[in-house]
């Protein structure tokens, strides 16, 4: 996962490029995923003011939404489809493998790894879908599962 450090400064250029406009909250949340992979307590106030929003309202999208973290994630990120169509071929038990393997719950991280539920990625012909680092997978299961960890692992 590329992360840079949050700094106020890079911070403000990206509210910038929206106009500091509040109804672009959303779409700043999300380059701010880009750019620092998560989102501290300080962009939350940092947006906040920049946005002329209170604090709860800029928490309560960040909470409401699963794609926005608040914790740093890991050097890899595993994403596991949850959605119906995921589930009907397996996801839940692919999700209970995987948590045992990695020895993590979902949304738990270790310093290495990110284990997070991902709610439809319009992959249905091919599920159940993983997504690790970016990359998508169709049509996991756990043989296919270990496969994947395996490169991951060799990758740092």
């Amino acid at each position: 996962m590329n992360a840079f450090p949050y700094d106020k400064d890079t911070a403000s250029q990206i509210i910038a490029h929206f106009d500091a406009r509040p109804e672009m909250l959303v779409q700043i949340l999300h380059a701010f995923l880009e750019r620092f992979a998560w989102i501290p307590e300080a962009a939350i106030r940092q947006l906040a003011e920049e946005l002329n929003l209170s604090r709860a309202d800029v928490h309560g999208v960040v909470s409401f939404y699963h794609d926005f973290r608040t914790v740093p994630p890991g050097r890899h990120v595993v994403r596991i489809c949850q959605a119906e169509a995921c589930q009907a071929m397996g996801s839940s038990e692919l999700t209970a493998y995987a948590e045992a393997t990695l020895g993590l719950k979902m949304h738990e991280s270790t310093e290495d790894l990110t284990l997070e539920p991902v709610y439809c990625l319009g992959n249905c012909a091919c599920s159940p879908t993983v997504v690790v680092d970016g990359d998508t997978f169709g049509r996991v299961d756990n043989r296919r599962f270990d496969e994947i960890v395996s490169t991951m692992k060799g990758s740092g």
